[in-house]
């Protein structure tokens, strides 16, 4: 089975079982300062799995595309991706473990679906615990669905927090028990206690079914949440391995003819040596990852900071490899045409940016290429001095030097320091680098460390105000501003915009005076849910290559009775119900944020919270 026919099965199968199919958000979350990119299917989800009430019902099924790269330096072994696609289907407040589980094995195991065989499965529920502030029972109630269902008990492994528990993202909120499906591979045990669940290659995890049943306190204790609902995920790439009997993801349909383009392109064949075959690997998912990232409706460029760093890792990683495979010039942008090619069916958003991911492409790949050159100019400096060294080896502090300050690649130091006769100190370079890993990832857990929404009061009142900011941007500077992305803390707000000059000052001015003025006549803000047609013969505005359900939420500031409507927007929430909580609009900086994009970053002063 391929991924095309796999994707297309899981949403049929749902779709008969009730669930109505929407779309797959934005790689780049809106509005949620906890994230670089979309981490898993349940993230552009997470305010309804809390309670808001979705436009198509309480049985959803959707296909996400998603960024991961916690792990970005195992990429290149034959299981771990940056970009993957999960497949995932949900339950708000309607049916739980029960019937979810019985939906789970049917598609797992009829002929008509999936066809795989009972006997090849093993499951996996949580094993409870007891701790200081509570006691949670162990999973019995998914145990007894999957007896039910003719499991043998050595086939029903009960797991700590570890391995079957999910959330809460932060201190506080909505959590519970997952049960997880395994394909057995076929090994031997690698002992007796071997079991589902066990990491030694045996067991191969499918699915993934979670049961959101707590709410954690913040004392600590588990309160059962009255509303409960289910979250499962399917890794696609991972699935199309197991039922196709392939060993590696790289073997599949989707990689395989990226790694045949990578051949062509490099003149390396795929297979003649484990070195290198790992950097095909490592160019193949980059490329992949990268023309996504490039491709979506929020497209990012390659940068210093944020979601635009990883990205502009992805290509030079991928550069890097590439130059060890042999190959030269501009040689990324012909293998993103193939995955355009093999991808624009399912994602048509990859063939309408295409000229876009092309040109970003070659500029990044010309960017490192001028990178290298200066790297390879600082060893020339550093020559001298080192082949006075009786012992012939380079410092690991100077080879992390030319790293964290020219970007240059300490394989290709290592590469130029052979050529002169010199060793260098990898140990001493990779204390250095593991320093920097620590001071990174400190400096990052404020970014990577959940997936919640923030639902404050203060990001609500950002939140609103970004819809007053966008429309008085228009009313100042022109109907041709649209919104290409923000992000909301608890300190300030980013709104980036279509715009092709940096604003005056009086215009600055002008766009502050109009927010204040809808703030200080404490507008209503209402909410009504309607088709997306209905929604734009309305005028309601909408985030351009956004894509959007049959039914969607669209928030109206003001009302024809109280002077007219001044903002009409489909969005998802959350907002104040009057502007008069927002309190005072203050743009403190506006500048260039890439080509044709400006960025404002604001802030709000005073707060009377209720919210819609």
């Amino acid at each position: 089975m391929n991924a095309n026919e796999l994707r297309q099965k899981y949403i049929e199968f749902f779709k008969s079982k009730g669930h109505a199919l929407i779309q797959g958000k934005s790689l780049l979350p809106d509005n949620d300062p906890t994230v670089l990119f979309t981490t898993a299917g349940m993230h552009p989800l997470v305010p309804y799995l809390l309670g808001e009430e979705h436009p198509a019902g309480k049985r959803l099924v959707d296909v996400q595309k998603c960024i991961r790269t916690g792990d970005i330096d195992s990429v290149g072994d034959f299981s771990h991706l940056t970009f993957f696609e999960m497949l995932g289907n949900w339950s708000l407040g309607d049916y739980f473990k029960d019937e979810a589980i019985r939906m789970s094995y049917e598609f797992l195991t009829s002929p008509e679906w999936l066809g795989i065989p009972h006997e090849s499965l093993g499951v996996t529920v949580f094993a409870g615990e007891t701790n200081d502030s509570a006691v949670i029972p162990p999973d019995d109630e998914s145990a007894d669905v999957w007896r039910k269902l003719g499991f043998r008990e050595e086939r029903i492994s009960y797991r700590p927090r570890a391995d079957n528990w999910w959330g809460p993202a932060g201190e506080t909120g909505p959590c519970g028990p997952d049960s997880e499906m395994f394909i057995d591979m076929g090994h031997e045990p690698c002992g007796p206690d071997c079991a589902p669940g066990c990491g030694c290659g045996k067991w191969l995890e499918i699915w993934n079914d979670v049961f959101m049943q707590f709410n954690k306190d913040a004392l600590g204790k588990y309160i059962p949440l009255d509303r409960k609902c289910v979250d499962t995920g399917m890794g696609v790439e991972r699935t199309v391995t197991i039922l196709s009997g392939k060993k590696s993801v790289y073997e599949t349909d989707i990689f395989v003819p990226i790694i045949s383009a990578i051949e062509k392109a490099s003149g390396y064949k795929y297979g003649s040596g484990e070195e290198l075959n790992r950097s095909v690997r490592i160019i193949a998912d980059h490329i992949r990852a990268s023309t996504f990232i490039l491709g979506d409706p929020k497209a990012v460029t390659p940068s210093n900071a944020g979601a635009g760093y990883v990205l502009r890792r992805l290509i030079r990683r991928a550069v890097r490899h590439a130059r060890k495979l042999g190959g030269t010039g501009r040689f990324l942008s012909g293998l993103a045409g193939v995955v355009i090619e093999e991808f624009s069916a399912p994602y048509p958003e990859l063939l309408e940016n295409r000229a876009f991911i092309l040109e970003e492409l070659n500029k990044e790949e010309d960017r490192f290429g001028e990178t290298l050159q200066k790297g390879e100019k600082e060893f020339e400096k550093l020559l001298p001095n080192l082949l006075k060294d009786p012992k012939k080896v380079m410092s690991g502090r100077l080879a992390f030097k030319l790293y964290d300050t020219y970007g240059f690649p300490i394989e290709l130091t290592e590469e130029l320091a052979r050529e002169s006769g010199l060793s260098v100190n990898r140990a001493e370079f990779d204390e250095a680098y593991k320093k920097h890993q620590e001071l990174s990832r400190a400096g990052g857990e404020q970014v990577f460390k959940g997936g919640l929404v923030d639902n404050s009061e203060i990001t609500t009142k950002y939140h609103t105000a970004t819809h007053l900011l966008q429309r008085a941007l228009q009313i100042v500077l022109g109907p041709h501003i649209t919104q290409k992305g923000s992000n909301i803390t608890a300190e300030r707000m980013r709104f980036d915009f279509s715009h092709p000059a940096p604003m005056t000052a009086g215009e600055i001015a002008q766009v502050e005076a109009v927010v204040n003025e809808q703030i200080k006549r404490d507008l209503p803000v209402s909410m009504t849910v309607m088709s997306l047609e209905d929604a734009k013969a309305a005028g309601a505005m909408a985030l351009f290559g956004e894509k959007y359900e049959a039914e969607v939420k669209v928030y109206t500031i003001g009302d024809e009775a109280s002077g007219g409507v001044f903002s009409r927007e489909v969005c998802g929430g959350p907002h104040v119900e009057r502007t008069g909580a927002i309190g005072g609009f203050k743009i403190e900086k506006e500048q260039s944020s890439s080509q044709g994009v400006r960025r404002i970053r604001a802030v709000c002063k005073g707060v009377k919270d209720v919210r819609l």
